[in-house]
């Protein structure tokens, strides 16, 4: 059979190359965008976490020196407070958090924790 003008398949490899690297480049991409998201949620919760346990220790002074506490700790932590209060003795913390390829005014993560005193019971 000749080989005609729309039988030839020489460079056909390249292309196949190509779009093999591009769908390979894509994979790690959303891989990599995972991860930064992920590890941007955990540490919205460590923050969240945090604060709330450093909060609750200053529980019994009222919830303005608690979530004082509990800000200061979580703005440490990389993440902004975006509500605090106490629920009897124990604080409630929410967080935002950021990703750092997100655009500014996006948010990226929220995180929650409550802390508190044990019972201990008789």
């Amino acid at each position: 059979m000749p080989a005609g003008r729309w039988r030839d398949d020489r460079g056909s490899a390249s292309l196949w190359v190509l779009a093999v690297g591009a769908l390979v480049v894509s994979v790690a991409l959303v891989a990599a965008l995972s991860g930064a998201a992920m590890t941007a949620r955990h540490r919205a919760q460590i923050a969240a976490d945090l604060g709330a346990l450093a909060g609750a220790r200053h529980a019994v002074e009222g919830a303005q020196a608690a979530c004082a506490r509990a800000e200061m700790i979580v703005t440490r932590n990389g993440a902004a407070l975006a509500g605090c209060r106490l629920d009897g003795l124990d604080l409630v913390v929410e967080v935002k958090g950021t990703v750092s390829w997100l655009p500014d005014g996006l948010e990226a993560t929220q995180a929650s924790a409550r802390a508190g005193p044990v019972w201990a019971s008789p």
